[in-house]
């Protein structure tokens, strides 16, 4: 019998012996890597934690001690040990496990995650509710090194270590180098300062110098600060040890027998604990071990060989020409500057980060602060490209509207993963940005049609200096069109009439066009003719055609990869309402008041009602109820 069919709940786990604990750990990656193999996922950070998510279920009692693990992509052995592994291979599959946790889904996930950063100021209201309720149960946030960049992380971090409350930080260190003897020396000092006798004996001491007469004080800072200086000089505590967290570490986290004395040794401890754990990403599966980066979220692959089982043809992605044109655009004008919140891969920005390493910034993740830099970049005459997804530009809102759109500066947003993105679910669809631009005064907004189209649209940004212009694009292949001119920019706010037709006006924007087109082919078997608009701006609207159009054609339906609310055919509307034309009527296809659960993006889409199928059916259902009017 395997032993992770012995893992009914993590209270079965606290009855295996060290050795077993090893066996059970190297079972978990066969799963993970099977899994991720068939499904897709986030594959490289989950391998990396599997031992410390064995130890931390293993000394802590979840759910009653609350783990909360930031972003959450590196849950699945959490999972697998919190009653999911029957469930497992349903991993990010429509109505299937969550690819991230997911108060929902389990009571074992403390906090619902997916976007990073997030656990300390959690976890911190946690203690401090806990608190309130005299509730002496543990909680414990696990965050990684790169989600240690983020603002939000420090903040969480400076409170804590102020409120002087009972809570334990793990810091999953999987890219800082550390040389093995200092690693070594400090994981002993660590495991051995821990422990409950020195502890005690520290504190003890400490009260007897506090109470010397006269000196006391002095006497207690000085032997602080020596036993700060020594612990600093062999390990990198000093910043947590200044915001007033107990620092242990750094710990190897691959190492069961270090973690496990260590947890143990802290969880008594009543003050804010950091414990710095070093691991290494894509552990145990040599080609995830080899390139982390590409297994961080990857698709379909060969276990044996570790490559793509895709299929599809060989047509670039949207990110690939976004990056491509950029790259192509830049040779051309040394005032191109790109910027990226640590995601120069994500992105399509490695090739231009190797051709202009000087015009290449990636701030780390802290869009906030990636904002309001290229902001700074564009007083001085600079053209700062921003690219980042649509769901993390949501993290710097206020930077948009404040640092960029009262004063108009040109900063260009290349909004890559608009609309809906497919496995990852509700904090991964990009389905909130037209909304939340379009309300901003001196914002231009695009969304192409084809990659062509996105290779013109961004010339057309690199070449606007009245403000701010964000295009924004889907994730995935393109279209499989050519690629033309790029360097023809569009007009501002000039949409393109692509097919005529009496019967029904169809308005799209951005991947809905090539819906809108599949749709009208079908509508002509059944006699229904349609004019199709690829619209291009959400704002500005080209307002004359939409007007000149409706006063032929009072059939009209809006197409979004977007919310229906306050998005392309809520401006629509508010055109055809500001300028009084009646008699038409107005269809507008999008996403309902809800949040798009995970699944395929083909398969959302057909549900949701924005793609062809649903074009057809609501096209006929207008003709059929206003036949001859």
């Amino acid at each position: 019998m395997k032993y992770l069919d012995r893992i009914n709940s993590t209270n079965d786990l606290k009855k295996f012996s060290l050795p077993e604990l090893n066996l059970l750990a190297k079972e978990i990656r066969e799963t993970i890597i099977s899994t991720v193999s068939k499904n897709g996922g986030h594959l490289a950070s989950s391998l990396g934690v599997v031992e410390l998510t064995i130890a931390i279920h293993y000394v802590f009692n979840a759910p009653f001690d609350k783990i909360i693990w930031d972003v959450g992509h590196q849950t699945y052995a959490h999972k697998l040990l919190t009653g999911r592994k029957n469930q497992f291979n349903t991993l990010r599959k429509y109505k299937g496990l969550s690819g991230f946790t997911k108060i929902s889904e389990s009571r074992f996930d403390a906090f619902t995650t997916g976007h990073s950063s997030t656990s300390i100021s959690a976890g911190l209201g946690m203690v401090c509710a806990k608190e309130l309720n005299q509730d002496n149960s543990k909680v414990v946030a696990v965050i990684g090194d790169g989600s240690l960049t983020a603002g939000i992380a420090f903040e969480g971090l400076n409170q804590a270590g102020d409120l002087r409350k009972n809570f334990i930080v793990i810091l999953n260190d999987n890219d800082m180098s550390i040389s093995p003897n200092v690693g070594a020396l400090s994981s002993l000092l660590s495991r051995s300062f821990s422990s409950k006798y020195l502890i005690n004996m520290k504190k003890e001491f400490g009260n007897f110098l506090k109470s010397l007469p006269k000196i006391g004080n002095d006497m207690y800072k000085l032997a602080k600060r020596s036993k700060n200086s020594f612990k600093t000089f062999i390990t990198p505590g000093m910043l947590f040890e200044a915001l007033d967290f107990e620092y242990f570490g750094p710990i190897n986290g691959h190492k069961l027998n270090h973690l496990i004395d260590i947890l143990e040794n802290i969880k008594s401890l009543e003050k804010p604990v950091l414990i710095h754990v070093t691991t290494k990403k894509g552990k145990g599966y040599a080609p995830a071990e080899k390139n982390p980066v590409y297994f961080h979220g990857v698709g379909v692959f060969d276990i044996d060989t570790g490559n793509s089982s895709s299929t599809s043809l060989n047509i670039p992605s949207y990110t690939d020409v976004f990056g491509q044109t950029l790259t192509a655009l830049a040779q051309k004008d040394d005032k191109i500057v790109a910027v990226t919140a640590a995601m120069p891969e994500g992105t399509g920005l490695t090739g231009f980060s190797r051709e202009f390493p000087k015009r290449f910034f990636d701030v780390g993740i802290a869009e906030q602060h990636g904002i309001t830099f290229a902001a700074g970049l564009a007083t001085e005459g600079f053209k700062p490209v921003v690219a980042i997804y649509s769901t993390f530009l949501q993290r710097a809102y206020d930077q948009i509207l404040h640092d960029v759109c009262i004063e108009s500066l040109p900063v260009k947003f290349a909004i890559d993963r608009g609309g809906v993105v497919g496995e990852d679910g509700p904090t991964h669809h990009g389905l909130f940005d037209f909304s939340y631009l379009r309300a901003l005064p001196n914002m231009v907004i695009m969304a192409p049609k084809d990659e062509n189209e996105l290779s013109q649209m961004l010339k057309t940004a690199i070449d606007y200096d009245k403000g701010p212009i964000a295009v924004r694009y889907p994730r995935g292949k393109g279209m499989g069109v050519k690629l033309s001119d790029t360097s023809l920019p569009i007009e501002i706010g000039k949409a393109e009439i692509l097919t005529d037709g009496g019967d029904v006006l169809i308005l799209a924007i951005g991947s809905s066009v090539a819906e809108s087109i599949k749709a009208c082919e079908k509508l002509s078997e059944s006699n229904i003719f349609a004019t199709v608009v690829n619209c291009r701006f959400v704002k500005p609207l080209d307002e004359k055609l939409i007007l000149d159009l409706s006063e032929k054609i009072k059939n009209i339906i809006t197409v979004e990869d977007h919310m229906k609310s306050c998005g392309f055919g809520s401006a629509v509307l508010e055109c055809l309402n500001d300028n009084y034309i009646s008699g038409v009527r107005v269809t507008r296809l999008g996403i309902d008041d809800v949040f798009v659960e995970h699944g395929p993006q083909k398969l959302l889409r057909e549900i949701h009602k924005i793609d062809s199928a649903a074009i057809i059916c609501a096209t006929k259902q207008m003709v059929k109820n206003y036949a001859g009017q």
